[in-house]
Order: C-alpha cells, then sequence, then structure tokens
C-alpha cells in the first residue's frame, strides 16, 4: 500500500471518529500540503529578518571658498607660488620638528594630531604663524591641513584670509544639530580647509572649557586623523580657555615676540602651560643670520 493510500485510509478513520479535517486538506507529501507549509515558512523567515538598515546620509561637503593668494603673498604670508622662499624654508624646519612629535604624542595616548599655537599677551604673531604653518603644511604632499581660529574673543583668521566670518567653532558647541562638515569651508588651496570662530555670545570665553568642546575635540581628532588640526588659540594669560584647550591637544606652540614681551610674562605663559606633555617655541622676529622672521627652538 503507497504512502499516499496509507494517508487516505487514516483521514477516513479520523472522520468516522467524529474528527472535523479541514476541507482541502490533503496527506503529507501532496501538493497541497507543500503548498500550506511554505508561506508558513516564508512568513516565519519575514518575521525573523531584521528590518534593512536605514541608508546612510551621504557625507556633507564643505562649502568651497576663493583666497586671494595674490593678496596674501603681497602682506607677507606664505603662499603655494612660494614667493618668499625663506619663510618657506623656516616653516619647513619648524613644520617637520612639529611632525615628528606627533609620533611622541600617539605614543603618550595624546590626541595626536592636534596642535595648538598660543602666546603669552596679544600681538606676538601666533595668528600669522599659524596661518603660514597650516599653509606650509596643505603644501605637503602627504598632509591635509585644518586651521580652526579658536580665538574665539578675537577671531581674524578668515578677515586676514579675505573671508566673511561664518559659521564656526561656537555655533558647533551651542548647536548640536549642526554637523562638522557645516561649519568646514574648503578653500582653493587643495589641502587646506578652514573652521571659523563662529557667532560670538556673551558665554564665548567660557565655551572653550565645556564639555562640548571636549567632544568636538575627540570628534575632530578621530573623524579628521588624516589632517593636522591647527587651532589659532587665545593669548593663555589672557583667557582661561585657552589653558583648558592646551591640554588636551597632542602639543603646543608658544610664540614669543623677541625684544618684546617681558620675561615675566613670559615664564607666566610657560608656567600656564606646565601640564601639557609637548610644548614648542617660535621666537618670532628674532635676528638672523639670513634677517628672517623666525627662529626656531624646543622648549
Amino acid at each position: 500500500m503507497s504512502i499516499i493510500e496509507q494517508a487516505t485510509r487514516r483521514l477516513e478513520e479520523l472522520r468516522r471518529a467524529g474528527i472535523e479535517i479541514p476541507r482541502g486538506t490533503k496527506p503529507e507529501g501532496g501538493e497541497a500540503a507543500g503548498a500550506a507549509v511554505r508561506p508558513l515558512r516564508a512568513g516565519r523567515e519575514a518575521a525573523a529578518a531584521p528590518a534593512p538598515a536605514p541608508a546612510e546620509a551621504p557625507a556633507r561637503a564643505a562649502r568651497p571658498v576663493e583666497i586671494d593668494l595674490d593678496g596674501l603673498a603681497a602682506q607677507g604670508y606664505l603662499t603655494p607660488g612660494l614667493a618668499n622662499r625663506a619663510m618657506a624654508e623656516e616653516f619647513r624646519v619648524i613644520k617637520m620638528q612639529l611632525l615628528r612629535n606627533m609620533d611622541a604624542a600617539a605614543a603618550k595616548g595624546l590626541r595626536r594630531n592636534l596642535i595648538a599655537v598660543t602666546s603669552a599677551l596679544p600681538g606676538e604673531g601666533k595668528t600669522f604663524f599659524s596661518m603660514n604653518l597650516a599653509m606650509s603644511l596643505a603644501m605637503e604632499v602627504d598632509y591635509h591641513a585644518l586651521l580652526v581660529d579658536s580665538d574665539v574673543l578675537r577671531p581674524s583668521v578668515l578677515r586676514r584670509f579675505g573671508l566673511a566670518e561664518d559659521v564656526g567653532l561656537l555655533d558647533l558647541v551651542t548647536r548640536p544639530e549642526l554637523d562638522v562638515s557645516d561649519a568646514l569651508l574648503r578653500t582653493n588651496v587643495p589641502k587646506l580647509t578652514l573652521l571659523p570662530a563662529g557667532t560670538p555670545s556673551a558665554k564665548s570665553p567660557e565655551l572653550l572649557s565645556s564639555a562640548s568642546v571636549e567632544k568636538l575635540l575627540t570628534e575632530l581628532a578621530d573623524r579628521y586623523a588624516d589632517r593636522i588640526v591647527i587651532f589659532d588659540a587665545p593669548p593663555i594669560l589672557l583667557a582661561s580657555g585657552a589653558r583648558h584647550l592646551a591640554s588636551r591637544v597632542g602639543q603646543v606652540v608658544m610664540i614669543v615676540e623677541a625684544d618684546s614681551t617681558d620675561s615675566h610674562s613670559v615664564a607666566q605663559a610657560f608656567a600656564a602651560v606646565e601640564t601639557c606633555p609637548l610644548v614648542s617655541s617660535v621666537l618670532n622676529r628674532a635676528p638672523t643670520k639670513t634677517a628672517s622672521a623666525y627662529g626656531y627652538y624646543d622648549a
């Protein structure tokens, strides 16, 4: 007796015993039974299958801006045209030391690609240095520079580049809906990007010491790990936020104007960053054999 015949006899016995058998049910192995199982199995699989992951939003690109490179060179700044070759060579020496320091910063568990540039007092040349350092790094084959105007009390980076102030650092730490890329400006120097100081407020000085800035520093260090991030920070003796920023980056560069800044202020400035593991010094406007603008030494 075949399996189908056996199953048919069993169904007949069940009906005689008064057990209701749903119409349309066929013995196991029959086509209808198989068809009944397939939708059930499909339904279980559909229920168990995870919902498809939402598509990632495309990365937002930094807004393009145009720097007047000829005008910048006329003011004595370093540009890709290398009009001032002596200064270009000086910054090459400086940046190579700072790049070597990045390895030491990484060994100490610091944010290796974050560099803060500060000074004891205003007018010692820190912004001029920050802009030239960023330009020099952008001219390297293997590096991309991100220059952050973090002197929130007296921002001047964009103005010196001939650009209008825009959304920036202060907005990123006060408006959580903003993404970092919303505030970045991509310049016509291929590997130079700017982050403006942003919209000032009465709380601007305190914001550099906030938890939001701490979070932003982590994001800049991790998300933009392929870039050297340079902070043009406030003078260290005038803003407590500058000390907080200096203690959170991989290394600090202290700008000292030769024959101008008094020794007491210089000593106070270095004392303010004594907890920072890596501090270098640049003596600005120091007389040298080539009458160049910068002399460099390690502190």
